[in-house]
């Protein structure tokens, strides 16, 4: 049992890490993804960069967040 403890253990350090918004920007940005890609919204080409824009803008709003706590 301590076996499977520390193995859901390392898989939460790893996926989550030290911050548990950067997990989740990622999820919805995947899952955004692929409700383009499996309705056909947009080519594939241009799924990619929406997944990429909408990657960098989560990236940017969680560092300015994080920018504005520590600022306090």
């Amino acid at each position: 049992m301590r076996f499977l403890k520390a193995f859901g253990l390392f898989w939460y350090d790893f996926v989550i890490g030290d911050d548990w918004k950067i997990a989740a920007y990622v999820v919805v940005t995947l899952a955004l993804v692929a409700v383009l890609a499996v309705n056909d919204v947009l080519s594939d080409g241009a799924t990619v960069i929406v997944g990429t824009a909408v990657t960098m803008a989560f990236f940017a709003l969680g560092v300015r967040y994080d920018a504005r706590r520590a600022q306090r």
